[in-house]
């Protein structure tokens, strides 16, 4: 049996973390003007391309993960955390973001999240403003395997979430994949009925779609 491993990828935020002011909405503006809202974006993921960990994540599976992930993006549940936990649940007491949108520019998928008023949120807004640099890095279950000296991510991969954390070369324990046990996995598979079959209709979908080209 293949066993899962917790994967995170870390990409570096924007400066001041916003890449450009175009991918606000007019709304969005307004919450930063009337309530002084924080938005960041940057990349969060990258398709069929090396990362940083020798992991390679193809684009089919990246666009049925982010499919799936855009229903708890319109149902204002798709936070993420300061820092990683070892989880395998996004555990809300740790939110400091809400992603509100997710787009591929080429093979970069970028992201922009508002900043909650939470603790961590309260937390990483003081971090933010005081100068200090911080990035996104994806948190997903899945296996991989190695092909030509590249660890593939293979199809059972799922994104938990986007969480806000500092640069890697200062946190060496996110760098490797850390080993979720059978009762991790259990609390993943405690994922709502409507986001499974949402999931497999995408796979259905991107699997009939890459047929046909």
């Amino acid at each position: 049996m293949i066993e899962k491993v917790l994967l995170t990828e870390y990409f570096s935020l924007c400066p001041d973390g916003m890449c450009r002011t175009d991918v606000l909405t007019e709304q969005e503006r307004q919450d930063i003007d009337v309530n002084g809202a924080l938005y960041l974006s940057g990349i969060v993921q990258r398709a069929d391309a090396k990362n940083n960990n020798g992991r390679l994540y193809r684009r089919p599976i990246l666009d049925r993960e982010f499919e799936t992930y855009k229903k708890p993006i319109r149902e204002n549940r798709a936070v993420g955390g300061l820092d990683h936990t070892d989880s395998s649940v996004v555990e809300l007491q740790h939110a400091c973001v809400k992603v509100v949108d997710l787009w591929w520019e080429g093979n970069d998928a970028m992201g922009k999240m508002k900043v909650l008023s939470t603790p961590h949120g309260q937390t990483l807004r003081a971090l933010i403003n005081d100068g200090v640099q911080v990035g996104i890095s994806s948190r997903g279950l899945g296996s991989v395997r190695e092909e030509n000296g590249v660890l593939l991510v293979e199809d059972d991969f799922q994104l938990i979430c986007f969480d806000i954390v500092s640069d890697p070369s200062t946190h060496g324990a996110f760098l490797s994949p850390k080993m979720v046990n059978e009762a991790t996995v259990r609390e993943l598979g405690k994922e709502g009925k409507a986001d499974r079959l949402n999931r497999l209709i995408n796979n259905i979908i991107l699997h009939h779609e890459a047929r046909q080209r």
